[in-house]
């Protein structure tokens, strides 16, 4: 027989019984803290090659004794050596590999995975140890081939009959070599004909140089093997002894300093894409609920995406109508101070005489109103007080009639000059020019229009504009005696420190007060970004609220998959899934959960951000990619930490009581 390996081993040929226990008992004791002994002191040894049926009544200690063998359990007292180690030499991921390596397992119940195809359950074991896709699905087809299922490797466990899923279990007992193969009352859930098949399997398999070892109720089933052992009450009352020769095995154990005790360390599942697939095939499972499960990441995600693309565009806005201003111009305010600075128009006259270098000053005055002429009504039209220079000082000219003169501002005129789209509204078929339109019901008389300077979407209509003289507008239509802030265009920017420092000299003196603020372009460019940056994070900071509330469901959920799937956690075990495997396996359902819902969040909130911004062409939107790497990263995190507590339930589940769950 060829020797079973499992990574650095230490070489060491056994004439030796292969299982040799000595006094072995096994207590249990029950949730009400009663003990029960299903062992009492049990002494057996077998040798290399042999066929051994071990009988007994319900409740002898059959079962329990096959689980210590087979290192799904462990002694509560004696000493249980395999391949002449004491199998307590051997840490969780060492028994985990006598499992996949040493032992195969063939259940009453077949305990075959339900969502698994007859081939890919063959694979099991072979996945666990980092066996290549290739290697392992050849090895699989030709297990299956030789137990007369060539032509059922597609089928579900479903679509099998009893006796063929039992050869299913076999098959993938001997996927890594099967030197010891167990098999647990394996033909309970047959016919006879179906079981006379198996036992004869079995039988070959002995020939083959595999140790079997049967546990049976059946004298019938007993018969076929060489060695009858029998117990009650947890101890062996009879033995017939080896009929035949023992063989002699060379079964290669990992040396006790090597990692894991010969674990292998490549890779938690060996092949990475396989626990995807797993994840993806348990997902499938239960669609509907994998899909709610997703939403809440989703929704999360494409809140976060959708509120950043909002700050990010709130930010290209700021800084294109910073950039349109120039960096020529100062922010002159009376506010932030001891007290509150309201500057009169003197003040702005005063600092458009004697301060150097300063261009035309512009006083801030706006605000949103209805012009009416005639019939005709202009709504949300911006109506802005300037001064007499406005045109020079924003590099819009005058297309027809003229602007305002000083004498006018200083006079409180009653004079307007109309913006090209208030002109094509309210005078569709005739000249403006020496016509009145009411601002509040002000009449005021239209000297003047501007050159159309377009523009529209996001920026607005900037033809959507009537200039009035600022006093006029601060006095006969606001009722406005003053201004918090205004702004200055200077002639040199190299010279704008000097300005502002002559600016807040001026204004202290006239206000007997230091609480003047003044801010370049670049100063309240920055100042501005850092709140528009704050409220993006609040309006990311609420969206993630949802994303934290998709991950309360993704635990949930997990926690409640882990419960429904612990016979399925039982059989990985069984099979030779060390308990980090079955971590990833379910830490890699969870990131599964959140990429998908991440990729369908992006998209999502890219689409919601572009309806919002073609209803709605005033809201700048902006799509950047690190907003959508960030939303990804965070989804992919919520997995990993939400499921965390379910995956580590899972891994610490014993393969005993795992297998006993329903």
């Amino acid at each position: 027989m060829s020797a079973v390996t499992g990574g650095p081993v230490a070489h060491t040929p056994h004439t030796a019984p292969l299982i040799e226990l000595r006094d072995i008992t096994r207590t249990f004791v029950t949730e009400g803290g009663v003990a029960v002994q299903a062992l009492r002191g049990v002494s057996l040894s077998i040798g290399a090659g042999e066929f051994v049926s071990i009988v007994g009544q319900s409740g002898s200690g059959k079962s329990t004794l096959m689980h210590l063998i087979g290192c799904l359990d462990l002694p509560t007292g004696g000493a249980y050596r395999i391949g002449g180690r004491d199998v307590r030499s051997f840490d969780p991921n060492g028994l985990a590999w006598l499992r996949r390596e040493v032992f195969g397992f063939v259940f009453q119940s077949y305990n075959l995975l339900p969502t698994a195809t007859a081939e890919e359950n063959v694979q099991i074991p072979a996945v666990y140890a980092g066996v290549p896709h290739g290697r392992r699905r050849y090895r699989a087809l030709e297990l299956l081939r030789s137990v007369g299922l060539e032509d059922r490797v597609d089928h579900l466990p479903s679509q099998l009959s009893g006796g063929e899923q039992q050869r299913v279990s076999v098959a993938r007992s001997l996927m890594n070599g099967g030197c010891v193969i167990l098999a647990d009352e394996p033909t309970g859930a047959l016919d006879s004909k179906s079981s006379g098949e198996l036992m004869a399997l079995l039988q070959d398999l002995s020939g083959q140089g595999h140790t079997v070892i049967v546990i049976t109720h059946d004298p019938i089933v007993a018969e076929h093997a060489n060695r009858r052992i029998e117990l009650l009450d947890g101890r062996i009352v009879a033995d017939t002894g080896t009929r035949g020769v023992a063989r002699t095995v060379q079964l290669e154990l990992p040396a006790l300093d090597t990692p894991d005790n010969g674990a292998r360390t490549a890779s938690s599942l060996g092949d990475m894409w396989a626990a995807v697939r797993m994840a993806m095939r348990a997902l499938r499972t239960n669609a509907l609920r994998t899909f709610l499960t997703l939403l809440g990441i989703v929704i999360g995600v494409a809140s976060v995406i959708t509120m950043l693309a909002v700050g990010e565009g709130a930010r290209d806005q700021l800084v294109e109508s910073i950039a349109e201003a120039g960096a020529d111009r100062l922010s002159v305010s009376g506010w932030g101070g001891r007290r509150q600075v309201n500057f009169t128009f003197d003040d702005l006259d005063a600092v458009a005489a004697e301060v150097p270098n300063v261009r035309a000053v512009l006083p801030n005055l706006s605000g949103i109103e209805t012009l009416r002429y005639g019939n005709i009504d202009r709504e949300e039209v911006s109506v802005q007080g300037v001064f007499f220079d406005h045109p020079e000082a924003d590099n819009w000219p005058v297309a027809s009639g003229t602007f305002f003169s000083e004498r006018d501002d200083r006079t409180l005129a009653p004079v307007v000059v109309l913006g090209a789209s208030v002109v094509d509204a309210l005078f569709p078929d005739g000249d403006p020019l020496g016509k009145y339109v009411l601002i509040r019901n002000t009449p005021l008389l239209v000297i003047g229009t501007m050159k159309r300077r377009g523009g529209g979407g996001p920026r607005g209509d900037l033809d959507n504009v009537a200039f009035i003289p600022a006093r006029t507008g601060a006095i006969r239509l606001m009722g406005w005696k003053w201004l918090g802030w205004f702004q200055v265009r200077v002639e040199d920017p190299a010279l704008i420190d000097a300005t502002m420092n002559a600016i807040r000299t001026l204004l202290s003196a006239r206000h007997e007060t230091e609480g003047i603020n003044i801010f370049s372009s670049v100063e309240w460019q920055e100042s501005m970004s850092e709140a528009v940056t704050m409220a993006t994070m609040i309006l990311a900071a609420i969206g993630s609220i949802a994303l934290v509330v998709g991950g309360i469901g993704i635990m949930n959920i997990m926690l409640v998959s882990v419960t429904e799937r612990t016979r399925e956690i039982g059989i990985r075990l069984a099979t030779g899934a060390r308990r980090s495997d079955i971590l990833v396996q379910f830490l890699v359902e969870a990131l599964v959960v959140c990429a998908v819902g991440g990729v369908i969040g992006i998209v999502m909130g890219v689409a919601i951000g572009s309806v919002v911004k073609l209803v709605f062409p005033e809201i700048w939107i902006s799509f950047t990619g690190m907003p959508m790497v960030v939303a990804f990263t965070c989804a992919a995190a919520t997995g990993l930490i939400f499921g965390l507590a379910p995956a580590r339930n899972a891994a610490r589940m014993n393969p005993v009581e795992a297998l006993a769950h329903d």
